[in-house]
């Protein structure tokens, strides 16, 4: 039994709406963080399902260059947020104003 390509296609459009949908209302920084990751991983799994259909190893190529950056971007960003949070003792995007002392 094989699972139809278009079944991983909507499944990534939904995690990818579920992420930018999270981007566009939260207010806390982890909470942004997180649904930048969902929409990676969304894209992750199209280009892994395109791999696949097509049987080709590029499209994991590419997803093993975005976990990477992925990674990169998670070591970067918590340390980010970790000195934003010791300094303004919040993490509510609305109360951050890094220009303000």
């Amino acid at each position: 039994m094989v699972v139809p390509i278009a079944y991983y296609l909507v499944l990534s459009a939904i995690l990818f709406s579920i992420g930018v949908a999270a981007f566009l209302i939260k207010r806390n920084i982890i909470s942004i963080f997180m649904s930048i990751e969902l929409m990676l991983n969304a894209v992750n799994l199209t280009f892994v399902a395109f791999a696949h259909q097509w049987h080709q190893v590029s499209g994991q190529i590419f997803v093993f260059f975005v976990m990477v950056v992925a990674a990169a971007e998670a070591a970067v960003g918590l340390a980010i947020i970790i000195a934003i949070f010791r300094t303004r003792n919040t993490l509510d995007v609305d109360h951050v104003d890094l220009m303000k002392l």
